[in-house]
């Protein structure tokens, strides 16, 4: 399954794009014709213990695990945060800083998509994108708290509750990551991206006025925690794709897709509730 995150489509360890998937029986739970179920690696030294088996740490030590992921996440997300705390340290809020937060934001964006469509994991493709990400993030932040003081630290600390939830959730078998729960999911977040296209264009062109779909309303609030919740749904993929990578044996530098797919969606989240609490804000 390819798994696309809901600002823009990245590969992952996933059938399509020759990384790890599941294994070549069929799991308990998964339906057959679960697009996780051929494991593109030949040599999978789970293929032969059957369905009910537990998979067990690859013999191999060029072989991704947690700790690789976890090292990877912390310098992505940390070059995050060093670009949002440098742009607000040292960028006023001005015109020029807003015009140099979008210009950011769309140099993010391009590495973002070349990296999306690489084969392979580029650490300096993933880390540009963190730098000019965490700039745009600093400026917009900086923007917000001005006018909502505190709005980003309250972000913040709901962008960490979601994810621990939803990794709780995960964990505890709550959510079962399935080729169907993957598909539905993806249908409503790429009708979703459609519908927000559609307002912006509306918003451009004049015809709906104050944001439309995002304004700082009831309705805007509405559309945001479908958001919080959509990103919630990729969370849920990225972590199945990081267990089954290290599960089966995905090469130790795909722990920089891992980390770059969590910055991705992370930030989402992160946006969008900043969004939220600014609408709370407004209405208390």
């Amino acid at each position: 399954m390819r798994s696309s995150n809901p600002v823009f489509s990245r590969r992952g360890f996933s059938r399509d794009n020759g990384y790890a998937g599941f294994n070549t029986a069929p799991q308990a739970g998964y339906a057959q014709g679960n697009p996780y179920a051929q494991n593109p690696y030949a040599q999978n030294p789970y293929a032969q213990q059957g369905a009910g088996a537990p998979p067990q740490a690859p013999a191999t030590t060029d072989r991704m695990t947690m700790d690789d992921v976890v090292v990877r996440s912390a310098i992505t997300l940390g070059t995050v945060a060093v670009g949002a705390v440098l742009a607000w340290a040292l960028l006023p809020v001005t015109a020029t800083s807003y015009g140099l937060a979008v210009g950011s934001a769309i140099v993010a964006f391009v590495l973002a998509m070349v990296q999306s469509f690489k084969r392979t994991p580029s650490p300096a493709l993933i880390l540009g994108y963190a730098a000019f990400e965490g700039v745009f993030l600093g400026v917009i932040s900086e923007m917000y708290n001005s006018r909502w003081s505190g709005a980003p630290f309250q972000a913040v600390l709901g962008t960490m509750a979601v994810s621990a939830a939803t990794l709780l959730v995960y964990k505890a078998g709550w959510i079962r990551v399935t080729a169907r729960y993957a598909r539905i999911g993806m249908a409503i977040a790429m009708a979703f991206l459609v519908v927000m296209a559609v307002n912006l264009l509306l918003v451009v062109f004049g015809v709906a006025e104050d944001g439309g779909l995002r304004s700082f309303g009831p309705l805007g609030a509405l559309v945001g925690i479908i958001a919080i919740v959509l990103g919630a749904f990729f969370l849920t993929l990225d972590f199945k794709q990081i267990e089954d990578g290290i599960a089966y044996g995905a090469p130790r530098n795909e722990s920089w897709l891992a980390a770059f797919g969590l910055t991705v969606t992370l930030v989402w989240i992160y946006l969008e509730m900043l969004r939220l609490v600014a609408i709370f804000t407004n209405n208390d």
